[in-house]
């Protein structure tokens, strides 16, 4: 079982990947930047040195943690964070999956799937809501030219 969506997955984000460039012209760092509710995650993005990474080819997935999660951890961690280059990539990197997967691509059920950064983190889709570790979709499949973004209200720590 776990198999087969894995596969379907792929297949689902290597299909969706053109389609999607079809009809978008901004890449995620773009999209992100002009969505208005990610500006905390557009800095974070620069200050990691992945802005390039992330406007490529893709196709990526991005569960974008919004302004108010970022607003929402301990008193100075995104300080120490954006101080942190490689600390704060291994943490964006995490919030990515490879492919394009749209909200109606995710099975009922609980899913691991590995992030971009190389750890496992969990999808779970129970009635139409949808989470990855303990953060929920709050907003989802906005598209973008090499992926699609799903704003998260949490910021997901790799184990």
């Amino acid at each position: 079982m776990f198999r087969r969506t894995v596969l379907a997955l792929g297949t689902a984000a290597l299909m969706a990947g053109p389609a999607l460039a079809e009809t978008h012209s901004m890449d995620i760092v773009d999209t992100a930047a002009g969505a208005g509710n990610f500006n905390t995650l557009a800095t974070a993005i620069e200050a990691a040195g992945l802005t390039e990474t992330l406007k490529g080819e893709g196709p990526f997935t991005v569960f974008a943690p919004n302004d108010d999660a970022f607003a929402a951890l301990p008193a100075g961690t995104l300080d120490t964070l954006l101080a942190d280059p490689e600390a704060l990539a291994e943490i964006l990197t995490y919030h990515v999956v490879p492919g394009a997967v749209m909200s109606s691509d995710i099975e009922v059920g609980i899913m691991p799937v590995t992030t971009v950064n190389g750890a496992e983190a969990t999808v779970t889709n129970s009635d139409d809501v949808i989470s990855i570790d303990d953060a929920t979709v709050v907003g989802a499949d906005i598209a973008a030219s090499n992926g699609v973004i799903h704003e998260i209200d949490a910021v997901i720590m790799p184990q």
